[in-house]
């Protein structure tokens, strides 16, 4: 099985995601990133998967999740995911792969 690796920032990325939803509704923010997760697994089953993104980052690649975008490289072992952000933000200014 590929591994999964998040850069810490993902961590806030979810946590974000997860508190604008729950405003709403807790239960449906749950459900929203349990369905991040099982997409990070998609990925990880067929790296590679998505829209290149080599503006931003060389070998980076975008796979979208309802009104977010997940942001992902392939590593060795699998994946490593770099962001998780809506599809609304201006990616060039909020996206630092090195965090």
């Amino acid at each position: 099985m590929s591994r999964i690796l998040k850069r810490p920032i993902v961590i806030g990325d979810l946590a974000e995601i997860w508190g604008y939803i729950a405003e709403d509704s807790e239960n449906r923010a749950d459900k929203f990133i349990e369905t991040i997760d099982s997409k990070f697994h998609e990925i990880a089953a067929s790296p590679g998967i998505g829209r290149l993104r080599d503006e931003l980052y060389p070998g980076l690649m975008s796979f979208p999740v309802g009104r977010y975008m997940i942001y992902y490289v392939v590593i060795t072992e699998g994946i490593e995911i770099i962001r998780v952000l809506h599809g609304a933000r201006d990616v060039g200014l909020h996206f630092h792969p090195e965090e």
